[in-house]
C-alpha cells in the first residue's frame, strides 16, 4: 500500500508565509516526480510546483519568486514553503507523486488534500 501523507496548510495572513509537507509512504520502489497542484472554489485544480528525482523544478507563473519546492529523496518528502501569501492563494492543496511501488506497478498518487486559507 502507497499512499501520501500531507501537513501544513491553515490560515495564513496576506504577505505572510506557510509550509506545506507531504511524504509518500508504504511499500515504494521509486519515486518519480512530485509535485503540488491546488483547487480554489469553482475553479478547476492547477499546478503549483513539481520536482523531479534529480531536482528539476517547475513553477506556475503565478507562484513564481514566491513559492519553493524541495524534495528529499531519502526520505520521499517534499516540501512548498510559501511566503508572499495572497487571497488568490486560497485553496486546497494536494500533493501529487508518481510512483513505482515494490511490485514494480507504476501510479499516480493523490494526497488527501490540505486547506490554505489567506485572510486577515
Amino acid at each position: 500500500q502507497v499512499q501520501l501523507v500531507e501537513s501544513g496548510g491553515g490560515l495564513g495572513q496576506p504577505g505572510g508565509s506557510l509550509r506545506l509537507s507531504c511524504a509518500a509512504d508504504g511499500s515504494i520502489f521509486t519515486v518519480f516526480t512530485m509535485g503540488w497542484y491546488r483547487q480554489a472554489p469553482g475553479k478547476q485544480r492547477e499546478l503549483v510546483a513539481t520536482v523531479t528525482s534529480s531536482g528539476d523544478t517547475n513553477y506556475a507563473d503565478s507562484v513564481k519568486g514566491r513559492f519553493t519546492i524541495s524534495r528529499d529523496n531519502a526520505k520521499n518528502t517534499i516540501n512548498l514553503q510559501m511566503i508572499g501569501l495572497g487571497p488568490t492563494d486560497t485553496a486546497v492543496y494536494y500533493c501529487n507523486a508518481d510512483i513505482l511501488d515494490s511490485r514494480f506497478r507504476r501510479k499516480e498518487y493523490w494526497g488527501q488534500g490540505t486547506q490554505v486559507t489567506v485572510s486577515s
